[in-house]
């Protein structure tokens, strides 16, 4: 009987040695010496392995940094300079497959559709650290704007994913920059500035002072 470890394992296999996909999924299962039907069991297609890939490998980088002792000390944006820090480490292990699961993908404005399945895993943890932040105060409170701080964080996985796979530094030590510095802008636009100040200003400015009685004084 056929497992999804199995059939995972298979094709990875398959595309790191061909680098491509195996031409059907009844080639693909013979070579596993299992039935198509032991293999839809478990998946849909050839596409729905890589998604499922890249969701365990976001999850399990969360699960690793938040069973850290020190976790609930940390602020919103050290939590996620941690995910990153955490997760290109462990891409590592696994960088063949993620540069050939990436490398049809040329469109770098768009989000590449293996990256579905993580997509609402890093959203959900993302979700989590901000509204902490918006809890604590570390992060502001705009109205309309704070909705969207996820999607910035997203864009942000993205980047970074697609940075390290072009990075050739040593240990890949530009990477780590662009984490540290890409976080750190991305939460200092989150976080209360003098603009937010000034914009509170003058509403207060409008409803409490009528100039026109002012200008007419002078």
């Amino acid at each position: 009987m056929a497992t999804s470890q199995q059939i995972k394992t298979g094709y990875i296999d398959y595309v790191l040695t061909h680098d491509e996909k195996p031409k059907s999924v009844y080639s693909f299962v013979k070579k596993l010496k299992i039935t198509e039907a032991e293999f839809y069991k478990f998946y849909g297609s050839f596409e729905s392995i890589e998604k499922l890939i890249w969701a365990e490998l976001t999850a399990e980088a969360i699960d690793t940094i938040q069973q850290q002792e020190i976790w609930a000390q940390y602020s919103s944006r050290d939590k996620m300079l941690s995910f990153f820090y955490s997760y290109t480490e462990l891409l590592k292990g696994h960088r063949s497959f993620i540069v050939y699961s990436l490398k049809k993908h040329t469109d770098r404005f768009s989000t590449p559709e293996v990256l579905a399945g993580a997509k609402p895993i890093f959203e959900n943890f993302a979700t989590g650290l901000i509204n902490e932040g918006l809890e604590s105060g570390e992060l502001a409170d705009r109205k309309f704007f704070a909705k969207r701080y996820k999607d910035a964080l997203w864009i942000q996985f993205a980047f970074l994913v697609n940075f390290w796979i072009n990075d050739d530094s040593a240990d890949f030590e530009r990477t780590d920059e662009a984490i540290e510095k890409g976080i750190n802008v991305t939460f200092d636009l989150f976080q209360r500035s003098p603009i937010d100040n000034l914009v509170e200003y003058g509403r207060f400015l409008s409803r409490n002072v009528n100039f026109s009685d002012i200008s007419s004084k002078h």
